[in-house]
């Protein structure tokens, strides 16, 4: 029995200088679960295992005589504790959960199995990739962009269907830039969580073709549009220029006909005729016969005449 003591006692102190106690670093989304195991399948002796975190609180404890496994009373409704591996499963994990976890047994000795550098973190935040210029040069798109998360950002180029890959790190996030023949790729992530964010060369580089094949089409239909403007524009000023030629010919022989008609005027003045002096006027110079008046033989001639022919009986009466 002695023996069996010596020996047990040398094989946890082979094992505890063998690493069975190197710290393993773990990485959990903020709310997911973790899964701590002891790493070894091969366990000496012992009464009581136990998960501890750095604040020395025991997570939980299993007695290997009794098999009864008791939880801390902070950590009841989040551990689940295998009493076959032994390993220790916590949920909802929050920030404030970042720090060691050990697993240790109890026994004639005591002795660190295993523990694990715990770091909760949030997921990483969607990357941006923006297209700064795009061009064409031959037969070859060319695309200047700028990928970006966090504090990390990466500026480069696609040219003759490829980019060069690069990649920039800050702590434990890490930012990719990758090309294919299709798309152009923003990778960010950290030990947790990815995310990307990426752009069709294909689209970009037609949607470019296509505005250059609009811009040739409408210069195209541009000249012969400014051409066929100009010449009209040019007919309106020849046109304009004749009208006021010929209004400025007519109103000077309008200022002719009036200088005679003045002339007319002062000759009538001289004259002391008022009267035009036309060929209707002159030809009016000449007299007209004189018509002999009829005798009136009317009705009304003969009414007229009777008071006057009474007059006359009445004054020969007189006399």
């Amino acid at each position: 029995m002695a023996l069996n003591h010596i020996l047990r006692f040398l094989l946890c102190l082979l094992t505890f200088k063998t690493g069975f106690s190197a710290e393993i670093s773990v990485f959990v989304q903020t709310g997911d679960s973790v899964h701590l195991d002891i790493q070894t399948q091969q366990l000496p002796e012992f009464d009581l295992i136990s998960w501890m975190n750095d604040k020395s609180e025991v997570i939980v404890r299993y007695n290997s005589d009794s098999k009864r496994v008791k939880p801390l009373d902070s950590y009841k409704d989040r551990v689940v504790f295998n009493d076959v591996t032994f390993s220790l499963t916590l949920k909802n994990m929050q920030k404030t959960d970042s720090g060691l976890y050990t697993a240790r047994i109890s026994g004639s000795i005591i002795t660190d199995l295993v523990s694990y550098r715990v770091s909760v973190i949030d997921s990483v935040e969607a990357p941006v990739l923006t297209v700064n210029s795009n061009w064409f040069s031959g037969n070859f798109c060319t695309v200047n962009f700028t990928c970006r998360a966090h504090e990390l950002m990466i500026n480069s180029s696609y040219q003759n269907n490829r980019c060069s890959p690069q990649e920039v790190t800050s702590q434990i996030n890490t930012l990719i830039l990758d090309c294919s023949k299709e798309y152009i790729i923003c990778n960010h992530s950290n030990p947790v969580s990815w995310n990307e964010d990426k752009i069709n060369i294909k689209e970009l580089c037609i949607y470019k073709e296509n505005e250059l094949n609009i811009d040739q089409t409408l210069s195209s239909f541009l000249w012969p549009f400014v051409g066929s403007v100009a010449l009209c524009i040019l007919s309106l000023l020849v046109f304009l220029y004749f009208k006021y030629k010929k209004g400025a010919q007519e109103e000077v022989e309008g200022n002719t006909v009036y200088a005679q008609v003045e002339a007319e005027d002062q000759t009538r003045e001289k004259t002391g005729n008022d009267r035009p002096i036309t060929v209707y006027w002159t030809l009016g110079q000449h007299k007209k016969p004189t018509i002999p008046p009829e005798t009136d033989h009317t009705v009304y001639s003969e009414v007229y005449k009777q008071p006057n022919e009474k007059l006359s009986a009445i004054s020969a009466d007189a006399s």
